[in-house]
């Protein structure tokens, strides 16, 4: 991943935003500013997209991440890095085509950048495609990570943030393994001065409040109830980054802030078909700010 010397910051307002960590949570809030807050051990800025679903046989989508690359670099220089949540591109092309296009449009990021599988990295078109996890784990996993498995983890400042591969091959759903579960609840329990950040595709919750067992079944972690049990408990797991589903949501889960990310190429409450979102997050002393950002 690039790692080029960031730009100094400008001076900008943005209009909405949200405080993650009041037991109330709103969308947005008005006069948001990013704080300066570089350098600072305790603070952490960075931006989630996920589901940006990169299709070579519709060149929009190549368009539309291009836009978002420019308006990441024009408008957050300071950021320390950029999350991509899985569904990053459809993974339907012959051999490594789509993926070699993601991963050079991702490179023009002026700040590093991670990124973890979704469904669609996991069951590739054409079935029997060569891209498979450990080309995968090859082609975007970079060497500032640990890789533990089919995950990673990544420290910065008091922060660490794990890269949770929870796809099934070939599947639509997904599920914590038992080596995952044991990899977290690893990290959790043996750096309780840490605060920990998941990034992972598929959802913690029905937020949407859906009533079709199969939707359910393909969007939320089939163990969730194992992994709020054995993780959620913890009082260092500050955040959970899903997407998936498509829909944007912020709720509290015990002391977690659960966060899923509409999906940039089809988020279904667009009615703008121009309009594509993603997210920035401010995390300083553990307390979470956020706000949907689109690339028009």
């Amino acid at each position: 991943m690039k790692t080029e010397k960031k730009m100094s910051r400008r001076k900008f307002i943005e209009t909405t935003a949200t405080t993650l960590a009041a037991v109330t949570v709103a969308s947005s809030f008005v006069g948001f500013r990013p704080l300066s807050t570089k350098g600072k051990a305790g603070s952490l800025k960075f931006i989630h997209v996920t589901d940006s679903h990169l299709d070579l046989g519709k060149p929009q989508t190549i368009k539309w991440l291009e836009m978002m690359v420019k308006k990441v670099n024009a408008d957050y220089p300071s950021i320390d890095f950029v999350l991509f949540g899985g569904d990053n591109f459809n993974n339907n092309a012959p051999g490594f085509d789509d993926a070699n296009t993601f991963k050079k449009i991702a490179d023009k990021l002026k700040c590093p950048w991670y990124a973890v599988r979704g469904n669609k990295e996991s069951n590739p078109k054409p079935e029997g495609d060569p891209l498979n996890q450990k080309d995968f784990a090859k082609m975007f996993f970079p060497s500032d990570v640990k890789v533990v498995g089919r995950d990673w983890k990544l420290d910065k400042g008091r922060y660490t943030i794990l890269g949770i591969d929870t796809t099934i091959e070939k599947q639509n759903n997904g599920v914590y393994t038992p080596e995952t579960l044991a990899f977290v609840e690893k990290e959790l329990k043996e750096n309780p001065d840490r605060s920990f950040i998941i990034l992972n595709h598929q959802v913690y919750s029905n937020f949407w409040k859906g009533t079709k067992e199969g939707d359910l079944h393909k969007y939320v972690l089939n163990n969730v109830k194992e992994v709020k049990k054995r993780l959620f408990g913890y009082p260092n797991l500050l955040l959970t980054l899903s997407g998936h589903k498509h829909l944007n949501n912020v709720a509290k889960s015990k002391s977690v802030t659960e966060v899923a990310t509409l999906g940039f190429v089809v988020p279904q409450d667009q009615n703008n078909k121009d309009d594509h979102r993603f997210r920035y997050i401010e995390i300083n002393d553990n307390k979470i700010t956020q706000k949907i950002v689109s690339i028009v």
